[in-house]
This record gives C-alpha cells, structure tokens and sequence, in this order.
C-alpha cells in the first residue's frame, strides 16, 4: 500500500517511511498522517525512485570493492580448466596409442573394416579349433586301441649258443589288450610263439619269461620328471 492510504510493506518504521520508495506516489506538498504525525517529503517535491543506471552504479562499485576476490576466483577457474585440459590430452593420447595398436600393420584405414578384419580371424581360429578339437577327440579314441604298453625280456634258453639271443615280447593296449610273443633261438633253428592277452589275462600258459614280459607291460609308466 503506498503512503497516502497507509502504511505500504517495509514502511512501517519512522525510519523506512520517510525514504523516496515510500514517497514515490505522494504529489507536491501532500503528506501523509501516521502513528508518528502527519509528514511531507522533504521540501515538497516528489520523490523518485533511484534510476537505474544508479543501480548499476552500485553493482560496478560492490565489483571494484571486491576485485581482489572476483581475481582469486577467476585464477582458481582458470587453474581448474588447465587441469581439465591437460587430464583430457593425456586420454587423448592414449585413444590414439591404442588405435595405433590396433591398426598396425594393417591396409584398413578406417576402424570398422579393421574390426571386421579382426573378427574374421577370430571366427577363422575357432573354426580351426573346433576342427583340432574334433580331430583329437578320433586319435585319442583310436590311441585307446594301439599298443601303448610294452614288455621285453631277453634270455638264453639253450646253454650251447651264446648270447641272449631269445627274448619274450608282450604288446598291449591300454585296456590290457595284446599278445605275448616268444622266440627261441638255436643254433640250427629259430622258433617263434604267440599267445593272445585279454584285460592282461593270458589265454594259454607261460613260462617265467613271457610272465615277467607280461608283468613290465602291465606296470604303470613312470611319471616324467617336470620341467625345472
């Protein structure tokens, strides 16, 4: 509410009431009756409102009043987009360390053929592996049947020739399947005998040689010593 029909917001002290806001609608030699007495403005003249450009006055003047602080604040701003810049060069050179990793040695120039390129060797490697797989699934099925385990013993039956020129020889599978072979030897002829071994049974009788040829067959390998 302006002066002259009461007290308007912020005019309500004898202090307030008198400023130019409170006056701004008061003509010439009128006044205004209150708590405090009937008063005028000052010589009778109607008060205005600051101008504007008296308020940007004050706003420069708050500004040269604390140059010292916008200064400090301008330095820290500056200071933290330097930080900014250097934080975003070091990711920038490293993007570009590893798009060179990427593309080296190849022809491709731009990145999607050189991914395309690399996904095409990966599809290539696990065609050709899937292919080793396969492939080593039939050997191991077939090194199931070869003869993997073997026993010699070399004797000499015969006191009239020299040296151990007989021997029994036992050729298994890994399930224990195989023969025994024998050869005796003399010094007018030579004679050779099998007999077949069924999960390390023999089917026939043996003597202490074709046995102990069995025996070594049959033993576990020796685990190899590991690499230093």
């Amino acid at each position: 509410m302006s002066p002259r029909g009461g007290l308007g917001i912020g005019c309500a002290s004898p202090s307030a009431w008198r400023s130019p806001r409170c006056w701004a609608e008061v003509p010439p030699g009128g006044g205004y009756t209150g708590p405090w007495g009937r008063s005028s403005p000052p010589g009778g003249a109607r008060l205005e409102v600051p101008a504007q450009e008296d308020l940007d006055i004050d706003v420069i003047g708050a500004i040269q009043a604390n140059v010292g602080v916008v200064v400090i604040l301008l330095g820290l701003a500056s200071l933290l987009l330097a930080v900014v810049a250097v934080i975003q060069l070091r990711r920038t050179r490293r993007l570009a360390a590893r798009f060179e990793a990427i593309t080296r040695g190849s022809e491709e120039r731009s990145l999607e053929a050189i991914l395309e390129a690399h996904l095409a060797r990966v599809h290539q490697v696990v065609r050709d592996l899937e292919d080793a797989t396969a492939r080593t699934a039939v050997l191991e099925r077939d090194m199931r049947r070869a003869f993997s385990r073997v026993g010699l013993v070399r004797y000499n039956p015969f006191e009239d020739t020299g040296g151990n020129q007989s021997f029994a020889l036992a050729l298994l599978d890994e399930h224990g399947d195989g023969f025994v072979m024998s050869s005796l030897h003399a010094r007018n002829q030579t004679r050779v005998y099998a007999k077949g071994v069924r999960a390390g049974q023999p089917d026939a009788a043996m003597s202490a040689e074709e046995q102990e040829a069995l025996r070594t067959a049959l033993a576990p390998a020796p685990r190899l010593a590991e690499p230093s």
